[in-house]
């Protein structure tokens, strides 16, 4: 079994609907998601997948975010912008390019994450 991996960063504000603390304020992070995708098989020349196209196409996916207020970006315009459904969009978007992508991992800070499989 092949397990890829490929990480993009950008810089976006949100803030946290319903949430009783300093979140629920307009705050700024430098996010990093990773996806990864999985499988068996190996292409004619030895690839699984090719790490520029999984990096163009997490890029293009993560644009609609890149220095914007999330809470202003469909659909978290209707859906609270946390790190778990952050990771389930980006997932769903990316699941339609690959097939074998298994998980979706969002950080907002160096020690916390949240993925979506």
């Amino acid at each position: 079994m092949y397990e890829l991996m490929v990480e993009d960063t950008f810089d976006a504000a949100h803030a946290l609907r319903g949430y009783e603390g300093v979140c629920e304020n307009i705050h700024g992070h430098t996010w990093k998601v990773q996806v990864f995708l999985r499988g068996n098989e190996l292409n004619k020349i030895g690839l699984f997948e090719d790490f520029r196209t999984i990096k163009q196409r997490l890029k293009l996916a993560l644009k609609a975010y890149d220095h914007k207020l999330i809470n202003d970006v469909p659909p978290f315009d209707k859906r609270n912008p946390t790190s778990e459904n952050l990771a389930e969009a980006v997932f769903k978007l990316m699941k339609k390019s690959f097939k074998s992508l298994v998980k979706v991992t969002v950080w907002e800070s160096p020690t916390t994450n949240a993925s979506y499989t």
